[in-house]
Parts: structure tokens; sequence; C-alpha cells
């Protein structure tokens, strides 16, 4: 049994994983009918409800960080985890990316220890078939690349955000490439979808994503990051209905 998911609903093969457990309840009550709370231990707030699709669907967070992220992805993986969406925030990197603007991760930079201490290199690819999916659901509205993972949100050395924009991220986050390493590690398909919250001036000046901003975010992200895991359980079913 998990240690710090305690279910108290079922566990759908597909999930939703943002990192605020603020954001779980909004796409719970957005996304899915008759939600049920499926975790509220250690305050990861976790739900189970019926999609749009007619098919179950969980939504987990995960917390802050690699290190909570990894234990969450690892416990669900344990009751029965098929296939995940972490739908979360992120800070630019690239020029042109704009407060609200969608990011499809094809791949994550690893700069954080969790991933690290789990054997990733340096660069750990997303699961394809879901990048796919993402970009198929988002259209025109995401961009798509390689994504930095931190540990740390509040970083006092410039140098490595040149350095990850220099290999081609265009985003900086705090929990794919450990998510992304579980999900190589246990056999499952995981896929990043996020939300540009922070950009910063030349200075570092930070400059964030109001209120408002952030719960339309999220609905965003949901509602992609959803149809994505629909598509991908509708090509299993029927492969001619895929892309």
């Amino acid at each position: 049994m998990p240690v710090h998911l305690h279910p108290t609903a079922e566990l759908a093969p597909r999930v939703l994983l943002p990192g605020d457990p603020g954001r779980a309840l909004l796409l719970a009550q957005l996304l899915t009918t008759a939600p049920k709370m499926f975790n509220h231990n250690r305050g990861l707030w976790g739900y189970t409800g019926i999609a749009a699709d007619g098919e179950p669907l969980t939504i987990q967070s995960t917390g802050m960080g690699g290190p909570s992220a990894a234990i969450v992805l690892e416990e669900l993986c344990d009751l029965g985890l098929r296939r995940a969406i972490r739908v979360g925030t992120c800070g630019a990197l690239a020029s042109g990316l704009a407060l609200g603007d969608l990011v499809i991760a094809d791949a994550a930079l690893a700069s954080d220890g969790t991933s690290r201490a789990l054997g990733g290199g340096e660069r750990i690819a997303c699961d394809a078939a879901l990048v796919a999916a993402l970009r198929a659901a988002a259209g025109s509205a995401a961009h798509v690349g390689a994504v930095a993972t931190s540990d740390l949100f509040y970083d006092r050395d410039p140098a490595r955000a040149r350095a990850w924009e220099r290999g081609g991220a265009l985003v900086i986050e705090m929990e794919a490439a450990a998510l992304l390493r579980v999900g190589e590690l246990r056999g499952v398909a995981i896929g990043c979808l996020l939300a540009v919250t922070d950009v910063f001036d030349a200075d570092g000046a930070r400059h964030r994503l109001g209120a408002d901003g952030l719960v339309a975010a999220g609905e965003r992200l949901g509602l992609i990051g959803a149809g994505a895991l629909a598509a991908r359980a509708a090509a299993e079913v029927d492969p001619s209905s895929s892309a």
C-alpha cells in the first residue's frame, strides 16, 4: 500500500498532475462530473470523476519540486497508473514568450537532484505519443520544445538561466524531469503541458500573472491535458483514430 497517498476513491488509469492542490480542485470541478476525493493526506489533494468522454479521470496534485512529485508518481504507479500529464506553471527563458502562453514539453533538461539521484541523464524525453496528442489538442495555441527543471524557485545565479536557454530550453520549472525519470523507470507514459506565469526583465526582475490569469491558465491546461488523455485512450481502442 502507498505510504503518502491514502486513496478514498478508485484511481483512473489516466491522471492529470498539477502541482497546486487548489488547481487540482479547480480541474476536478471543471473537467469531471461527480468527482470524489481520491486523496487528502499531507495536503496533496486528488480527485477522481467522470470526464467528458465518459471514462474516469484522476486529478492528483504533486506538491512543489521533484522529491514530492516523484513520491506521488511512484505511489500512483503502485496503484495502477498507466499515463499522466503534468499540467503546471513555469517561468519564461526564451525571448518572445508572454504571460499566459502555453508550452508543450518534448524533453526536460535535468538540472534537479531527484532525476539525477534516480539515474537520469542530462536530457529526458517526454512520451512521444502524449506529445503528439497534446499538440493535436492545443493546435497552434502552444509552443513546443525542451524545458529546464531546477530545484530552485528563487535562483540567485542568472548564469544558470542563460545556460539553459543556450541549451534549447524555452522555460524553467521544478517537476518535469523527476516525473519523466520515474516514468522511465516504471514504464508509464508521461507528458508535460505548462503555462507561462512568470517572465523576467533583463535585470532579472520578475513579472507574474495575476490571480484571474492564473485561474484561466489552469483551466486551459486542464482542458487540453484532458483532451490529450482522451485521444490517447481512444487511439488504444481504435488505432485508426490517432493522428
